[in-house]
């Protein structure tokens, strides 16, 4: 349950030294932040800021995208008018909220890895569409 039993079972020699009266195996154990800081709630909140803007940035950026495509021209309003690339923005900003929320040795391994993947995604993108719009795009 949320990544959190790997967690637990790697860390558990330090956490049990720390934390004795934890039961690793209760539902309140995977909850980390309230293990660990008694009050997580604006860890939390920021999580879901992040995950919430992040899902509203990729909904504004489907339709400019979509209506550019569909027109064979270069998405330049809404959030294209700010940055490149907006969708790829609103996925890492999910991908962070979420890190928040589960802290697990699973998400840590993985989030550097997917921002990585949209990070060379975005650059190859950006190729495609230096060679199709030229000074336009640039």
């Amino acid at each position: 349950m949320f990544g959190f039993p790997l967690t637990i079972y790697l860390l558990s020699g330090w956490l049990a030294s720390r934390y004795p009266e934890v039961d690793p195996f209760s539902y309140s154990a995977g909850r980390l932040w309230f293990t660990l800081f008694g009050d997580a709630y604006p860890i939390y909140a920021i999580s879901y800021v992040l995950v919430a803007g992040g899902f509203i940035l990729i909904a504004f950026s489907w339709r400019v995208l979509y209506e550019a495509q569909r027109n064979r021209r270069l998405a330049r309003s809404g959030p294209y008018s700010r940055m490149r690339h907006p969708q790829y923005v609103g996925f890492v900003l999910i991908m962070l909220g979420v890190l928040l929320t589960w802290p697990a040795l699973s998400t840590l391994i993985m989030f550097p890895i997917l921002v990585t993947v949209y990070v060379l995604l975005a650059r190859a993108e950006e190729r495609k569409a230096l060679a199709k719009f030229g000074d336009e795009y640039r």
